[in-house]
């Protein structure tokens, strides 16, 4: 099989023998000549002078160009750029782009549909510190490994390409081109072909609310790009909403698509769309999945999810009729991380401060319902109420967890939940919490052997002023906690612009045999081989909380679960310091951990004791 997504811009084959056609949207340019090179770099530059359209295109066809080209713009000034729709630019974000025929690679997984979003068990991982190669082929290398896990899908962090060799991949600046650092688009593609090929979903995490700052060219000569009436932390706002806002929505609603049909990605993670400034009628996210839908969601299963601090319960229905997304099919929960890590560490800064009261209570809300703050008033946010009601809502709308990129990274030191907390059981026990719930659980790479590497906020400015300001602006970040009060422990924290900071956070796989983090792995393995057995075939129909509650640390919910075998599944946690008794729920009894039978009508919870069962209709 072959895949190709056909865009209106870029790079485009002709055809057998009908060369190239190039198109530029630069509305800010009266004049734009194409620089092209056959093969290698040792070909020399030819210059022609692109055709004039109206709109702000410029186009050119090349007769002899091919696949393996290198191409750039040169604009009035003599400044030359890159191609915004490169679909590759092996030579980084200010190099030339190159030419590629997206129909080169041979599919190999022509009966793949997907899988129902019921089924999901992600597992979030940055490229190029999954691997001590971090590189696309490295990574196919385990997926095999984590088939054995339990994990049904891969969620991979941003692909587009970034300046440099190293980042998290949120300032990616070319959106079509997969991060030259971790190989080719050929190599992305027989990542995704053989994760299809052992049965495992890819999503990507594209970034559609800002570019990154190094190597964004659109001001230079397309001003119409970015509407000066929103601001945002980076800058103008994309412009989604004012005029020129047409040829701005086709290119996000194009990528989205690109990735999906060129690449067979099997959904798209939105992130932060809170922060993309859009007052148009039909916003450009609800645009988006609508394409998605209409598309290649005909068919086989395509999935969106969101970040969205906003809580938008109305971005997750489902239609009263077939049961599918309206618009977006889950969003990452914070909800639920934020009340777990407050429970689970006792922080209580920014943000945690919303769930520093009853976080045990909090923590089993988020497990009822989804949102803990479903327009509820927000202390944090001074007072103003933050989300909407979502108690209509099936679980699987929400992707829970107990750690990701953002929550690790974002801290000074990039530690992680098991560190923190000091390998206490209740860890343990939150984690069975999230994988036997009927939310869609999410790992971090490394979590389910309790990786003890940092995972930090690295990049790779240089040695520029960019640089320099990105390194003194992380610290100073941290000036008003008081652990980094004392400069001497502001200078502390890694520079995020020096490779040891990357290096320092990529996953040792050897770690896996040591025996406390074998244990762990061997206990993660057991609770999604748990989940794929007895909860997964019961979530068809949907789910909802029929109770919920937290006594003396003990977080109990009972759910309802649709499906083909309609059944309540019945989950106590004891995330006290202190052994509990609870009443024993009805039910065969599908996982325990440390719990202990009592008189016959009652258990005995140790700290961080679990016991869940499932009971039929």
């Amino acid at each position: 099989m072959k895949h190709r997504h056909r865009m209106p811009f870029g790079a485009e084959l002709a055809g057998a023998g009908a060369g190239v056609r190039f198109a530029l949207w630069a509305p800010g340019a009266p004049e734009v000549v194409l620089e092209h090179r056959r093969g290698t770099a040792d070909e020399a530059w030819r210059e022609q002078v692109m055709r004039a359209r109206d709109g702000g295109w410029h186009e050119a066809t090349v007769q002899d160009a091919a696949a393996g080209d290198d191409y750039r713009f040169r604009l009035p000034d003599g400044l030359r750029v890159p191609d915004p729709a490169s679909r590759a630019n092996p030579q980084d974000v200010h190099g030339p782009s190159r030419v590629v025929d997206p129909q080169a690679h041979a599919w190999q997984d022509d009966g793949w549909r997907g899988r129902p979003w019921t089924e999901a068990v992600i597992y979030e991982l940055h490229v190029g510190c999954f691997t001590p190669e971090g590189t696309f082929a490295a990574a196919r290398a385990r997926l095999p490994q984590l088939v054995e896990l339990g994990v049904t899908a891969l969620g991979l962090m941003p692909l587009a390409d970034f300046a440099g060799a190293r980042g998290w991949g949120y300032d990616g600046v070319l959106p079509f081109a997969p991060e030259s650092s971790y190989g080719t688009p050929e190599d992305l593609k027989r990542l995704i072909d053989a994760a299809h090929g052992l049965g495992l979903m890819v999503l990507a995490d594209v970034v559609y609310n800002h570019f990154g700052p190094d190597g964004n060219y659109l001001h230079a000569y397309c001003p119409d790009f970015f509407n000066p009436a929103h601001q945002t932390p980076w800058g103008a706002a994309i412009n989604f909403d004012g005029p020129g806002a047409r040829t701005v929505r086709d290119f996000f609603v194009h990528n989205a698509l690109y990735w999906i049909e060129e690449f067979r990605f099997d959904g798209l993670r939105m992130d932060a769309v809170h922060a993309i400034r859009d007052d148009s009628p039909v916003p450009i996210v609800e645009e988006i999945c609508d394409a998605i839908r209409r598309g290649p969601g005909r068919e086989r299963a395509v999935h969106v999810v969101l970040e969205n601090d906003l809580n938008q319960a109305r971005r997750l229905r489902r239609g009263a009729d077939d049961g599918r997304p309206q618009a977006a099919t889950a969003q990452w929960n914070d909800d639920l991380h934020h009340a777990a890590h407050v429970l689970l560490t006792g922080e209580a800064d920014g943000y945690y401060a919303d769930f520093a009261d009853r976080p045990d209570e909090r923590f089993a809300l988020a497990l009822a319902r989804g949102f803990v703050y479903a327009g509820e008033a927000s202390a944090f946010r001074g007072g103003e109420p933050r989300g909407e009601p979502c108690d209509g809502l099936a679980l699987d709308a929400f992707v829970s967890y107990l750690q990701t990129h953002d929550q690790i990274g974002n801290r000074a030191l990039g530690e992680r939940i098991d560190t923190l907390a000091g390998h206490a059981p209740q860890v343990l026990a939150a984690r069975a919490c999230v994988l036997l719930s009927p939310h869609v659980p999410m790992l971090f790479m490394g979590e389910e052997w309790g990786a003890a590497t940092p995972f930090l906020y690295f990049c790779d400015f240089g040695a520029t002023p960019l640089g320099e300001a990105v390194s003194n602006g992380r610290r100073a970040e941290f000036a008003r906690f008081a652990a980094f009060a004392d400069e001497a422990a502001r200078a502390a924290i890694p520079d995020p612009n020096a490779a040891r900071t990357f290096l320092r956070s990529k996953l040792r796989w050897q770690e896996r045999v040591e025996p406390a983090h074998a244990a762990l792995l061997r206990h993660t393995r057991a609770l999604l081989a748990t989940r794929r057995e007895h909860i997964a075939p019961r979530l068809a129909g949907g789910s909802r909380a029929l109770a919920h509650g937290c006594t003396d640390g003990v977080v109990s919910v009972d759910w309802a679960l649709g499906g083909a075998r309609p059944a309540r599944l019945h989950l106590r946690a004891n995330l006290s310091g202190q052994p509990r008794r609870v009443a024993r729920p009805p039910g065969a009894v599908i996982h325990v951990l440390g719990a202990v039978e009592g008189d016959g009508a009652t258990l005995v919870l140790p700290a961080g004791g679990v016991h869940a069962s499932v009971d039929d209709d």
